[in-house]
């Protein structure tokens, strides 16, 4: 649920931080003290159109900021971990503008697209009234909403991806018989290409070591002169290195024994005597390996030419030629696979099947449920001075199947007995709407998700008792949902768990909205002035507390 609001120079207001409670409550005021400026700023953080016009005068920018628990909101959690977004401390939307139009939004404290706002939005609240943040003249909501309302979205799940799953099989299907001649000379191409690069045989590790061998066997000659050059000057005659590294550490040896400083010396001497004689060994060895072979170098040498050839006609680096013929092969697998038009048709009329399986349960609990939803609400309907009006829920068959099944859902209202049922976006006023969604919102409040709901002049062309009817169907729905209500009728106001008196003050040659979380006292003196006016009596004041006791303190 939203828990609290923080709102820094938007339109009148200067400074608000507001705590929300759960349950039912309402936002009464004075008309033009700013009680819609309020829903506009909730409207605004999660993701609503914003410009400079809502920063206060005289102001650089304007923010807004909305704290939820995620407790009861499943959805927006999901939401959260699918985006790498922490969920343990709830959910903080942050959105400012600044004078230039420019807005900047933040999830929990990480920069955000308006876009990501408006996503998770629609899982945390819904605003219904006159504004554009509400769902239910949507389509996709109204679906959204029948579905849940008949548990019906896991098999809605399911219908979507056999759709998609139908669609792909249909598309390798027409690509296939459209282009079976092109499919055709593409294979053949490939396959020639194939079989040479087979005949070849070449492997990843070959070329460095190709490489390698032609090097050594083109250089042979040069080694072997080396080899006897490195001999002559280390081990061979009076002259060579070891014969004088061996009198050098022999003297050496022999002065240790005089002044013990030169032992270290002469050891190091030593070891380097042992390691020449490691190298001559070495070198020795090397030298009995070393082949003059003109026939292994003209091997080497074909064999190079050929690897080049190909990397040339197939305009490749040598090295990449093993992973050119794994990619030919694969696409020869996928062409094989996709000329294969019986099983392709095959499959296309299998994962049809499939869908048109599960699309027709899903048509009938849909059935079912419409029934069921229009029935119920119809009946809500008579209380909300919408009597005679019928609420009914049209399925509209979409031919051929979608990917939300195999029928479009249409609210429809018909405003008096024996009239025809139009679409509820056509026909219906504002306030007719906030008062049908109130009714939709008592049936299936069970089974929607969106854990917090915004009313907004529900109370539009009502009073009397069906403005009683309005405040105990909300106060039924805060019994399980977050329930905040702008109001102007008091019947409404009494009803609430909890209630906010917005006024208009003056300060610094400014207005600015002020808002006060009433106590049972001064619940007394605002009820009282939405009855009586400017001047309020005892009489009033004795009403409004009848009015307000009528309220049980639970649900």
């Amino acid at each position: 649920m939203l828990c609290r609001l923080t709102i820094r120079d938007f339109v009148l207001v200067d400074r608000l931080e507001l705590d929300l409670q759960a349950g039912f409550g309402t936002l009464t005021g004075e008309t033009g003290a700013g009680k819609s400026i309020l829903v506009d700023a909730l409207a605004f953080v999660l993701g609503e159109r914003a410009d400079s016009g809502l920063i206060r005068s005289g102001c650089e920018r304007a923010e807004v900021t909305a704290e939820f628990d995620l407790a009861g909101a499943p959805a927006a959690a999901a939401w959260l971990l699918a985006h790498d977004l922490d969920t343990q401390t709830g959910l903080l939307l942050r959105r400012v503008v600044d004078r230039s139009g420019r807005s900047r939004a933040y999830l929990n404290g990480s920069p955000a697209t308006v876009q990501q706002l408006r996503e998770v939005a629609e899982s945390l609240v819904d605003i219904h009234g006159q504004h554009a943040h509400q769902s239910l003249l949507r389509s996709d909501a109204q679906r959204a909403l029948l579905d849940g309302h008949a548990r019906l979205e896991s098999l809605q799940v399911e219908v979507s991806a056999a759709w998609r799953s139908w669609q792909k099989a249909r598309a390798a299907l027409a690509a296939a018989s459209d282009g079976a001649e092109a499919l055709a000379r593409e294979s053949e191409q490939l396959e020639w290409q194939v079989r040479e690069l087979q005949t070849l045989a070449f492997c990843h590790d070959e070329w460095a070591l190709l490489n390698q061998e032609h090097k050594r066997l083109a250089h042979a000659a040069a080694l072997v002169d080396g080899v006897q050059f490195a001999l002559q000057e280390l081990a061979a005659g009076d002259a060579a290195c070891d014969a004088r590294l061996a009198a050098v550490s022999h003297r050496l040896a022999d002065l240790s024994d005089y002044d013990q400083a030169i032992a270290e010396v002469a050891a190091l001497v030593e070891s380097a005597q042992a390691e020449l004689g490691e190298a001559v060994s070495a070198l020795r060895r090397y030298g009995d390996r070393i082949d003059l072979d003109p026939r292994r170098l003209g091997e080497v040498e074909r064999r190079l030419d050929a690897v080049l050839s190909c990397a040339r006609k197939f305009r490749c680096a040598p090295e990449d030629l093993p992973d050119l013929l794994q990619r030919w092969l694969d696409r020869l697998s996928v062409l094989g696979q996709t000329a294969d038009i019986g099983a392709l048709a095959a499959r296309t009329a299998a994962t049809q099947a499939t869908y048109e399986a599960l699309a027709g349960r899903l048509s009938a609990g849909r059935q079912a449920a419409a029934r069921q939803l229009g029935s119920e609400v119809s009946q809500v309907m008579q209380q909300l001075a919408l009597a005679g009006g019928r609420f009914e829920v049209a399925l509209l068959a979409v031919e051929g199947g979608g990917v939300n099944g195999m029928e479009q859902v249409e609210f429809r209202i018909a405003g008096s007995a024996g009239s025809e049922a139009r679409a509820l976006a056509k026909v219906a006023s504002g306030g007719e709407i906030s008062r049908i969604s109130l009714a939709i919102q008592v049936v299936t409040s069970q089974a929607a998700a969106v854990p917090t709901l915004i009313f907004d002049e529900v109370d539009v062309g009502i009073g009397g008792s069906v403005a009683e009817v309005v405040g105990r169907l909300l106060r039924e729905l805060g019994n399980r949902r977050q329930v905040l209500c702008v109001t102007h009728l008091p019947q409404v106001a009494a009803r609430a768990h909890w209630q906010w008196q917005v006024s208009k003050e003056l300060a610094r040659e400014q207005l600015r909205s002020r808002v006060v979380c009433l106590d049972d006292a001064a619940r007394v003196e605002e009820i009282a002035r939405m009855l009586g006016g400017i001047d309020i009596t005892a009489v009033t004041r004795q009403h409004a507390r009848e009015m307000l006791a009528t309220s049980p303190p639970e649900g």
